[in-house]
């Protein structure tokens, strides 16, 4: 498999970038990592909650920093954020899988409608690049965040279709389990492993699994590379979750609880329906467009996939040692 040889399309330090979803996990982790290695001209930190944003000025302080309040669900707010703005990362959410379902309508106005409006607000404000943060949880959906979760993919990708003509080009980035990110089960198994006993939902479940700052470190270099109408998947290990119990809980006992409503035995970050339209390289996969009606140009220096991509068929499997030195990370 050959190696791809194309360099970035984005001089970040002429840019300014914008963040939605910026004081969660992922965009405290990209906004360090933007400002020490990429220096943008403006770095805008687009999210709802101003205590957090707060936190945030105490910790980073820099002159192209700014932060706007405000709301995904808020077309306007966004439009006036996005007043020459460069390239967007779409990160904001709702992603508890019970609070979802408990709200479901909510979910939508924020998952669904919240992706519209960026699209709508990115194309009439000249952004010139949107990736969107989508998750393992969008492939062939089980909890309504799953659903909303592809809906959004699907109105990113189609959103090339109004966006390319103006030169404003959308595509996706898709990964698993983030180690570090909030919600995770680590620190749960941390805490757990002070009683001397973990729970588990079922014994043969496995997971992907990948770092904070390997997700956004992705996120960066697609932003770089993407052309309109992708779903970026990167190659990521996984882990069987008795193996993590033992690499985060050494010799705590097994509480098996059952699965819970809308949660997968194993995860899958490419459906076997997905496989047609997957490219291969050596460090990631690429979803071209199923229906481009836009001038999409093809992905070379692959090769065509040819199985799904799912936590319990990968061919990467990590030991106890480098989860914990992963979660150390």
């Amino acid at each position: 498999m050959s190696e791809r040889k194309e360099t970035s399309t984005v001089n970040w330090s002429e840019a300014s970038v914008m963040i939605t979803g910026g004081t969660g996990s992922f965009g405290n982790k990209f906004v360090e990592i933007m400002l020490e290695r990429y220096h943008p001209r403006r770095l805008v930190v687009f999210s709802r909650d101003e205590l957090k944003q707060s936190e945030m000025m105490t910790r980073f302080k820099h002159p192209s920093l700014r932060f706007f309040v405000g709301d995904v669900r808020d077309k306007e707010r966004l439009e006036r954020a996005m007043h020459g703005i460069d390239v967007v990362v779409h990160a904001a959410a709702l992603k508890q899988i019970t609070s979802c379902e408990y709200n479901p309508f909510e979910a939508i106005q924020t998952n669904v409608i919240g992706v519209k409006n960026v699209i709508d607000a990115a194309i009439d404000q000249g952004v010139k690049r949107v990736m969107a943060i989508s998750t393992d949880k969008a492939v062939n959906p089980i909890n309504l965040y799953g659903a909303t979760k592809l809906c959004a993919e699907k109105l990113v990708v189609q959103g090339n279709a109004y966006g390319h003509p103006r030169s404003t080009i959308f595509s996706v980035v898709r990964y698993g389990n983030v180690i570090g990110s909030r919600g995770s089960v680590i620190p749960l198994f941390e805490e757990q492993k002070r009683t001397g006993m973990v729970t588990v939902t079922d014994p043969s479940m496995t997971r992907f699994w990948i770092r904070l700052d390997e997700g956004v470190d992705f996120a960066i270099r697609c932003t770089e590379r993407m052309r309109g109408g992708e779903i970026f998947v990167p190659k990521i290990p996984s882990m069987r979750i008795v193996d993590l119990v033992e690499a985060i809980a050494p010799g705590c006992r097994l509480d098996v609880i059952g699965i819970r409503p809308g949660e997968k035995l194993h995860e899958m970050l490419i459906s076997e329906d997905e496989v047609r339209q997957a490219v291969e390289f050596d460090d990631m996969f690429v979803i071209e467009p199923i229906y481009p009606s836009w001038p999409f140009p093809a992905w070379e220096g692959g090769k065509r996939a040819t199985n799904r991509y799912s936590s319990d068929a990968n061919h990467w499997w990590l030991s106890g040692a480098e989860m914990r030195e992963m979660a150390r990370g």
